[in-house]
């Protein structure tokens, strides 16, 4: 199983990026996917989620109104689209997968990607 995260980079406060989780070596439409984040010296957090037919999502409410997860089965990829972009929210973005349903615990996933770096410049 091999989850790739990308799509992040260097924006300005204020800006846009999407990112993108690729999954392979497993049946993507069996999995919930969550997208978590780790800043420089914080604890990972939880940034989204959404179950495996993507009807049901969740996000935090300091991204909810910016943050928009979605996901295309018919290409085994998440997405993350970030707006209005915030220097705080400066973070390598990892992807992770469970089965079926969403989690907002990094514990309950099985496979995660190796992570994009966000850095958001003020």
């Amino acid at each position: 199983v091999q989850l790739q995260a990308f799509g992040g980079g260097l924006v300005q406060a204020g800006g846009s990026l999407r990112l993108s989780c690729i999954a392979s070596g497993l049946t993507f439409s069996h999995y919930a996917l969550g997208w978590f984040r780790q800043g420089p010296g914080k604890e990972r957090e939880f940034v989204s989620a959404i179950n495996w037919d993507g009807r049901s999502t969740y996000g935090t409410d300091s991204m909810k109104g910016r943050f928009t997860i979605s996901r295309d089965n018919a290409k085994n990829t998440a997405y993350l689209q970030m707006n209005s972009l915030k220097p705080e929210d400066t973070a390598v973005y990892y992807c992770a997968a469970k089965t079926f349903y969403y989690s907002t615990s990094p514990s309950g996933y099985a496979y995660w990607g190796q992570g994009t770096l966000v850095t958001v410049s003020s």
